[in-house]
């Protein structure tokens, strides 16, 4: 690998630590924000708590939008630097293209669930511009990657 690839690689490693910490962190507040999850009582007077089935483990009811937007920003989040790392392994430019096109795109969609976990106020606002910035910094980089890629090889044609 180059030092700028190393750079960019090291950068969406970074990016990943962060988005896992911060699930680990928000699922972490959501739980400790309810006392055990949606009770109810059930017709001889013994409260239930209410869970749903979520992969392979039961998510508590009041739990599921966090969980939910936690697990998407989790899922794009971290396959940014697993797209990127297979990128620079790519066997043709063509494929080292499609790579990192689809490494933008993860982080793009990163993004959207940022936002999505602000506007809902799962995220202050320092956390928001915080984690925000690096990932439109991610985007950046791999804008200005895909737009050399194509450029190099639209010369090429």
């Amino acid at each position: 690998m180059s030092i700028i690839s190393d750079a960019i690689q090291a950068k969406c490693l970074a990016f990943s630590d962060r988005i896992i910490k911060l699930n680990d962190y928000l699922l972490e507040q959501a739980s400790q924000k309810y006392d055990g999850g949606s009770q109810k009582a059930d017709k001889r007077g013994k409260t239930q708590t209410s869970y749903v089935r979520h992969q392979t483990c039961r998510i508590p009811v009041y739990l599921q939008s966090v969980s939910n937007l936690c697990n998407q920003l989790l899922r794009a989040g971290t396959s940014i630097g697993a797209n990127n790392a297979e990128a620079t392994n790519a066997v043709s430019r063509q494929d080292f293209r499609s790579k990192s096109y689809i490494a933008l795109k993860e982080a793009r969609e990163s993004l959207y669930w940022i936002e999505l976990l602000h506007r809902n106020s799962y995220i202050d606002d320092k956390q928001f511009c915080s984690i925000y910035a690096d990932c439109e910094e991610l985007v950046k980089i791999l804008v200005a990657r895909c737009k050399k890629l194509d450029a190099e090889l639209n010369a090429g044609k």
